[in-house]
C-alpha cells in the first residue's frame, strides 16, 4: 500500500452543504428581517422533514437535549423514568431536569440497547415511563417494549438522536413509543449545526409540545405551562433544508466505509463488531469496535491511545457508563453488579472513525494499524 501523509482523522465530520447554495438562504433572511419565531425556514424544514422521515408532526428544537426535557414534560411524566447507562449523558440529564428519578436497566451485548428481558425487574408503582435509546441507530425491540408498557400503564420516550431516517421491515423507526426525539448536532449524519427536534402523533400533542418550547405561550397573552425558549432559528432552519439535499449521499458514503470496515476487520481475533439486523435500514451513524484484552493482545484503552499516536481520533463512546458519573453513582440502579453488559461494553468499545469526507486511504491506513499490533 503507498504511503499515507500522516494527519488527523476525526471519528466525524459534519456534513457541510456548498457555501455558494447556502449564500442565497442567508441573503433571504436577512432581507426579510425575520431570524426567529416559527419564520418560513423554519416552517419548511418542518414539512420537509415530515415528508423524508415519514412521520406526521414534527417539532424543532435549538438542540437535541430540550426535545427530551420537553417530552417528558408534555407527557406529564414524574416518579421514576426507566432508562439505559449507555448512553450520552443527556438522556439520563433530561430526567433528572425533570425532577424524575432514573432507573438504569442493563443492556443487550447485541445491540448495545435496553434490554427488554429487565425491563419488568426494575418497575416499581413509581414508573411512569421509559426511556430506551437507539444506540449507534440500531433499533430498540420496540415491540416487546410496547407490549410491556401497555402491561403496566407507562408511556415510552425514545432518545432517537443516532437514528435519523432509519427504518424497520419499511417504517421509520420514529413512529414507535408516545414520542421519538431527534439530535441535529455537527456530529449526526444529518445535522442544522445544532439543533434537534420531537415527533409524535397527534396535532393535539404538536400543538402543546409547540407551547412548551416557547416559554408556554398559547397565545400574545396567555401562558398555559412553564415552557423554556428552545426555537429553532431561521439560519440553522435554512441551512438543515439545504443539508436534507445532500443527506442521501452522504448516507451512501457513510455505508461505503461501514462495509470496508465489516469486511476487514471481521476475522481480527479479540474484536467484536455489532452483526446488522434483518430488515433495518441503517443511517449508518457509528461504527463501533469492542476489544477483547485477552485475545487481541491488547486493551481497548492500549489500542485507543496506540491510534490515537498515529492521529487517528476515535471515540470510547460510550465511556465512562452514566452510571459511573458522580452525579448517578449513588442511584441503588447505577451499582455494576446491576449493569454487567453495559460495564464490560463502557470498558471495551472505540467507535471507528466514520463520515461521509473519510476517503478509501484513510480507511485502509486505519484498518491496517488495527490489524498490525
Amino acid at each position: 500500500m503507498k504511503d499515507i501523509p500522516s494527519k488527523k482523522v476525526t471519528v466525524t465530520s459534519p456534513l457541510l452543504p456548498p457555501l455558494e447554495e447556502f449564500i442565497p438562504y442567508l441573503e433571504q433572511i436577512w432581507q426579510s428581517k425575520w431570524i426567529t419565531n416559527n419564520g418560513r425556514f423554519h416552517r419548511e424544514l418542518e414539512e420537509a422533514l415530515c415528508d423524508y422521515l415519514g412521520v406526521k408532526y414534527i417539532s424543532l428544537f435549538t438542540n437535541g437535549t430540550l426535545p427530551l426535557i420537553t417530552a417528558l414534560q408534555a407527557l406529564r411524566i414524574q416518579g421514576e423514568v426507566i432508562t439505559t447507562p449507555y448512553s450520552f449523558v443527556a438522556t439520563t440529564h433530561s430526567i433528572w431536569w425533570n425532577g424524575i428519578r432514573p432507573v438504569f436497566v442493563d443492556v443487550d451485548p447485541r445491540t448495545g440497547n435496553l434490554d427488554p428481558d429487565r425491563i419488568e425487574a426494575a418497575i416499581t408503582p413509581q414508573t411512569t415511563a421509559i426511556m430506551p435509546v437507539h444506540v449507534y441507530g440500531t433499533p430498540c425491540e420496540v415491540e416487546r417494549i410496547e407490549a410491556i408498557a401497555r402491561k403496566y400503564g407507562l408511556k415510552v420516550i425514545y432518545d432517537a438522536a443516532h437514528a435519523f431516517a432509519v427504518k424497520q421491515n419499511g417504517r421509520s423507526i420514529l413512529e414507535a413509543g408516545d414520542i421519538s426525539t431527534l439530535s441535529f448536532h455537527a456530529t449526526k449524519t444529518y445535522n442544522t449545526i445544532e439543533g434537534g427536534a420531537l415527533i409524535c402523533h397527534s396535532e393535539e400533542m404538536k400543538k402543546r409540545i409547540d407551547y412548551l418550547k416557547n416559554f408556554g405561550f398559547a397565545g400574545e397573552t396567555e401562558v398555559i405551562a412553564p415552557g423554556i425558549n428552545s426555537k429553532m432559528d431561521e439560519v440553522r432552519a435554512a441551512y438543515g433544508l439545504l443539508a436534507l439535499k445532500h443527506v442521501d449521499r452522504a448516507i451512501a458514503a457513510r455505508r461505503a466505509v461501514t462495509e470496508h470496515y465489516r469486511e476487514a476487520l471481521s476475522g481480527v481475533p479479540g474484536l467484536r463488531m455489532f452483526e446488522p439486523l434483518e430488515g433495518v435500514e441503517y443511517n449508518y451513524s457509528y461504527f463501533p469496535i469492542f476489544v477483547d484484552q485477552e485475545c487481541y493482545g491488547e486493551s481497548r484503552d492500549e489500542l485507543y491511545f496506540r491510534l490515537k499516536e498515529e492521529g487517528i481520533l476515535g471515540r470510547r463512546y460510550f465511556y465512562p457508563l452514566i452510571s459511573e458519573f458522580d452525579t448517578y453513582k449513588g442511584l441503588p440502579s447505577a451499582s455494576p453488579e446491576n449493569l454487567p453488559v453495559a460495564t464490560r461494553m463502557a470498558r471495551q468499545v472505540i467507535c471507528l472513525p466514520l463520515h461521509h469526507e473519510l476517503e478509501k486511504e484513510e480507511v485502509e491506513r486505519i484498518i491496517e494499524i488495527i490489524k498490525n499490533r
